[in-house]
């Protein structure tokens, strides 16, 4: 068991750039919260991806907070919002690539690993620099599904991996 940070909590009720393939993005903003409920097989209620589809691989998505400094870093805006990145949770004290295909708990929810979040070439226009995409190849984050439903709050805390070979 180790412990992890959640820095940002973010949802949207709709999509700007997914689904937006050669069209212009839609402007629907993001809301940050300090705590939110996780439900099992469905995402965050009020998120873009709340019941979109059974079994989805993206119920809820992770970001580390090592990446948005890296890429606020690399486009010279240290003020870069982390919400810029569309991503659910921004946390740090993981190696979030290491989680895809495990079972790991959250505090209280339950969670699998299903893929990484590969970035899209919308991130050179979310984060305002071009090669940002590039910047974050393989550092895109988590698409989890959630197993068993449970609360998460920005702060510290516990983690535990709880299968430690890939499905």
């Amino acid at each position: 068991m180790s412990r992890v940070v959640i820095h940002g909590i973010y949802t949207s009720p709709g999509h700007n750039y997914f689904g937006h393939h050669e069209r212009e993005p839609d402007a629907h903003g993001l809301e940050s919260h300090e705590s939110v409920e996780l439900v099992a097989g469905k995402g965050i209620p009020g998120d873009r991806f709340f019941g979109w589809k059974d079994g989805y691989k993206g119920q809820v998505t992770f970001i580390e907070r090592q990446t948005i400094d890296l890429v606020r870093e690399f486009a010279g805006n240290m003020d870069l919002e982390a919400s810029a990145f569309r991503r659910n949770v921004v946390i740090s004290g993981v190696d979030l690539n290491q989680l895809v295909g495990k079972t790991f708990r959250l505090g209280d929810v339950l969670l699998e690993g299903t893929q990484k979040c590969a970035p899209c070439y919308w991130m050179d226009a979310a984060c305002g620099k071009q090669g940002t995409e590039k910047v974050m190849f393989n550092r895109g984050g988590l698409r989890c599904r959630i197993l068993e439903s449970g609360r998460i709050s920005l702060g510290e805390m516990e983690v535990e991996e709880l299968l430690m070979t890939q499905r």
